[in-house]
């Protein structure tokens, strides 16, 4: 069965709010050793900006897999189909 579409932005929600709060700390620990000290607004507003470019990324990628493996599955049975072999 595949994942619907709702299923895979609510998936793609979760993961991402998850990897916010891991990048706002991240950000913290890892911009003062690169001489960068932003205010924690900043902190946050930078993660927003790769938090929603993550989001876009990670609902198309998926959609864009599932509907390649569900070709190759349609492709498998119309070749066995062909060949004359029962389906699984």
């Amino acid at each position: 069965m595949n994942q619907t579409r709702l299923g895979s932005l609510i998936e793609t929600l979760m993961n991402v709010c998850i990897g916010l709060a891991v990048s706002v700390i991240a950000n913290q620990l890892v911009f003062p050793r690169f001489g960068f000290h932003p205010s924690a607004a900043e902190n946050v507003a930078i993660s927003l900006i790769y938090t929603a470019i993550s989001i876009v990324r990670q609902y198309v990628l998926r959609r864009w897999f599932n509907a390649r493996l569900q070709r190759a599955a349609h492709r498998l049975a119309n070749a066995a189909l062909r060949e004359g072999r029962p389906q699984a």
